[in-house]
């Protein structure tokens, strides 16, 4: 049932990246995938609704977002007026920085920032006015060795980024989680593992070997997410992947996915992804103009 195009991009082995910049009345391209990374800008686009995954968000006049392999996405007009819609794409693979290079200290922190872009990243307005010169200034060069270190300065200065945020869900983009506590791994481990299941606080308190109200404070400080809203977004993800990959009734995505109430699943689907299941099954097989 899935009708996502794979994407095959114009970069080449020879290049490091290849970028792009359109400027369009509407977009129109479908929804698609590709085994690059892709860094894409959008100016002058307040009204898009931007896919990534199983994340619906409608933009505003400026977005910027960092994309890995394999993850869904598309820019859709939606409630768009803009007659002048500025578009910069770049497209680099994963082979342009190694993982030996990225071991190295100075460049851990682009390194983390790869392994988030699994799910998509999304970059906050002070993020994109930080870096909204040195794109411009990447656009206007000719390819070259200067133009791959400002790339590179580029993707550092992103990285630096305190507060940029995720987009899909991990359940649905099927990565493993980045984290840097064992514990925290284990649990969310287990979590992953029995979503489909009634989910104690107690036993996961166990698996961490910590008191419930310890083990609740300590994910929360780890995580940004209390374990509740957690495995709510474990749920949500693994029903959005079934909603876009099967032909399974609304009904059965809710209880094969832990819910045991279709009246709360809808309610929780619509609250978090801002439309309904049904509606989230449309959008990802609607048909678009390629162009």
């Amino acid at each position: 049932m899935n009708d996502v195009i794979t994407e095959i991009t114009q970069l080449t082995e020879r290049d490091c990246y290849h970028l792009v910049e359109r400027h369009k009345k509407q977009h129109t391209y479908p929804l698609h995938k590709h085994e690059e990374y892709e860094l894409n800008f959008v100016e002058h686009g307040k009204g898009n609704r931007r896919i990534v995954g199983d994340s619906i968000e409608v933009i505003g006049d400026y977005d910027l977002v960092l994309l890995g392999s394999g993850i869904e996405h598309v820019w859709e007009q939606y409630e768009c007026t803009s007659d002048d819609i500025r578009e910069i794409t770049i497209h680099f693979s994963k082979s342009f920085l190694s993982e030996s290079l990225l071991a190295k200290t100075f460049l851990q922190p682009i390194a983390l920032m790869l392994q988030h872009a699994a799910t998509g990243i999304r970059f906050n307005m002070e993020a994109i006015m930080h870096v909204y010169g040195r794109l411009n200034e990447l656009v206007n060069m000719e390819p070259g060795f200067n133009s791959v270190m400002k790339f590179l300065e580029l993707l550092y200065e992103l990285s630096q980024s305190s507060d940029y945020h995720l987009l899909a869900t991990s359940a649905f983009a099927r990565t493993e989680n980045v984290v840097d506590s064992r514990r925290v791994r284990r649990v969310k481990e287990y979590i992953d593992t029995n979503f489909r299941e009634e989910i104690r606080l107690n036993t996961l308190a166990e698996l961490a070997s910590m008191t419930p109200t310890a083990f609740s404070r300590f994910f929360k400080i780890r995580t940004g997410k209390s374990i509740a809203e957690y495995i709510i977004d474990v749920r949500l993800g693994n029903a959005s992947r079934l909603l876009a990959d099967s032909t399974m009734a609304i009904i059965e995505v809710c209880y094969a996915c832990g819910f045991n109430n279709i009246s709360n699943f809808n309610r929780i689907f619509k609250k978090r992804k801002g439309c309904t299941p049904t509606e989230f099954r449309e959008n990802y097989h609607k048909k678009h103009v390629i162009a």
